[in-house]
């Protein structure tokens, strides 16, 4: 069980950069679904997705896998003879209680994916044969400048066939699409029992890293990797999640 995240609700002298420690770990389940429009469905369609998309004897990884929501949801959905799950994170609090979780899911559910964690920076991981990658609100962390590296890596390593499922939170050219849009997030996180405070001291943690782009520059982004193909499948608000194929 995770605590109710209260973070940021005492007025902080100075707010730091968010970090992804135990402090957040323990309160991440709760932070993300009080946060993002949408959360619940996105974590159980991956895996949907991925039970579509896995191939015989191949691996799935799930980069920047934070708590292992969606390594938890393909390893229910995925019934493909000889697949298991890589989930990587590079947050050492995180993955222990990552960890943690998957350990508890096969004490209560017989015949799942394997599944094992690696710490280690999703920039420098080498990536084998695959079928299936999750970046799961991921690149978004990730500083502009590596993000086209990334994306090259990982549709080097797929199979054909393979697919990339990218979730992010979109930034939006037009001035007016953004404003709107951002504030019903705000809406969003105050009807889930979030202060003004709190959503302006979030925000001033994590703007400094986490840096949304466009959905066009995505789909460019892509297209320059070499994917063959790639759309959206769902969005609220200003939470997407993406498919891109490799040939």
């Amino acid at each position: 069980m995770s605590d109710i995240d209260q973070l940021f609700s005492r007025p902080l002298a100075q707010v730091g950069d968010f970090v992804f420690d135990q402090d957040v770990a323990r309160v991440f389940p709760d932070m993300i679904k009080r946060s993002v429009p949408g959360y619940p469905t996105i974590i159980e369609s991956i895996g949907l997705i991925a039970g579509q998309y896995a191939q015989v004897n191949s691996l799935i990884y799930d980069l920047g896998c934070s708590l292992g929501a969606a390594t938890q949801s393909m390893r229910r959905h995925v019934q493909v003879e000889g697949c298991r799950v890589i989930a990587v994170d590079n947050a050492a609090a995180m993955l222990e209680r990552c960890g943690e979780y998957l350990q508890a899911q096969d004490a209560m559910v017989e015949s799942l994916l394997p599944a094992e964690t690696r710490q280690a920076d999703i920039l420098e991981l080498s990536l084998e044969p695959c079928s299936v990658v999750v970046l799961n609100f991921t690149l978004q962390f990730v500083p502009p400048a590596e993000r086209l590296a990334l994306l090259n890596k990982i549709h080097q390593a797929l199979l054909p066939g393979g697919i990339l499922i990218l979730s992010e939170k979109l930034q939006f050219a037009d001035l007016a699409t953004q404003e709107n849009l951002e504030r019903l997030h705000y809406a969003f996180k105050r009807a889930n029992g979030y202060s003004d405070l709190e959503i302006a001291q979030k925000r001033s943690a994590i703007e400094r890293i986490m840096l949304p782009d466009t959905l066009e520059c995505h789909q460019q982004r892509l297209v320059k990797a070499g994917f063959a193909h790639s759309h959206a499948w769902f969005q609220c608000l200003n939470f997407c999640s993406m498919i891109a194929y490799r040939d």
